[in-house]
């Protein structure tokens, strides 16, 4: 990994005024809840901010454990990406749960997890895979509609929440989280969406609403920024682009989303850091602006 801040700095970076400016012109008040978040005014936040493992992609386990130490972090959405959370055996799944746990930290769904065989081995491998991990949410890539009502069957069966993850205008099968909704309304209330930000906005399709369309069927929400509303190259650090970050918690906290707002930054793989410090700089920063605990 190239150019990789030293775990010392980027705890200096979290904790100084340069990662307070990059949540934009916070009020004072805000600044100090980034700064001293032992100190911070407000009442607990309702939004659970967590992390995307894709994020941290290129990191093995134990930096991606050590990264999250330094942001102050618990909550991963795991990937089966580098070491993170293996899928090809169970030993090696039950051994990263281990690390994780060891650490203080929870693994609150899996995914994305791909569904490309319709057929129930296949199926039920993901299946035991995410109750492995002792999660109830699974975010799905790319399930055909054909697919639903057999993975509904293992929803049932699981007691586990199925959340298909949305990809923009060049997914032909779930380009937004009301073509996800069009297709599970009628299903069991288990089966729903991820709504992916940055990709529902580059299809056109208003970030807030569709929080409020989709409602209860909402499980999970990954979360980035966009310089331009249509330009998928133009991902920045939340904070830098045109999200509406506040109305999309103000959304969620209005719904009373049950779920976590998982960090999904896409961009500088070899060195993520950064501009995933940044973002959640300006996350925590946004909610004590709101009045929220930091």
């Amino acid at each position: 990994m190239k150019n990789t801040p030293s775990p010392s700095s980027r705890r200096a970076f979290l904790r100084s005024g340069a990662a307070i400016a990059a949540a934009g012109c916070l009020p004072t008040g805000a600044a100090l809840a980034l700064a001293s978040p032992t100190e911070a005014p407000g009442k607990t936040s309702p939004i659970r901010l967590g992390l995307a493992s894709y994020t941290l992609r290129t990191l093995t386990r134990a930096q991606v454990i050590a990264a999250m130490k330094d942001l102050r972090l618990t909550l991963l959405n795991c990937k089966d990406t580098k070491d993170h959370l293996p899928m090809a055996s169970l030993d090696e799944e039950k051994a990263a749960l281990a690390d994780y746990t060891a650490a203080g930290i929870k693994v609150t769904a899996v995914g994305a997890v791909y569904f490309r065989e319709d057929n129930d081995d296949a199926v039920r491998k993901n299946f035991e895979y995410a109750k492995a991990a002792g999660v109830k949410v699974i975010v799905a890539g790319d399930p055909t509609a054909a697919t639903l009502p057999r993975i509904e069957k293992f929803v049932k069966e699981y007691d586990i929440r199925f959340a298909i993850h949305n990809h923009g205008p060049e997914d032909k099968l779930w380009p937004s989280p009301l073509t996800v909704l069009d297709a599970v309304k009628n299903m069991d209330p288990r089966m729903g969406c991820c709504i992916d930000v940055g990709h529902t906005m580059r299809a056109g399709t208003d970030v807030v609403s569709a929080i409020h369309k989709v409602g209860p069927r909402l499980f999970d929400v990954h979360m980035k920024d966009l310089a331009q509303s249509n330009v998928k190259e133009s991902q920045v650090a939340v904070g830098q682009g045109i999200m509406p970050v506040r109305e999309i918690f103000e959304a969620l906290i209005k719904i009373k989303y049950p779920g976590n707002v998982d960090l999904e930054y896409e961009i500088f793989p070899d060195n993520p850091l950064p501009g995933t410090t940044e973002s959640f700089a300006y996350m925590r920063g946004v909610l004590a602006g709101m009045g929220y605990k930091a």
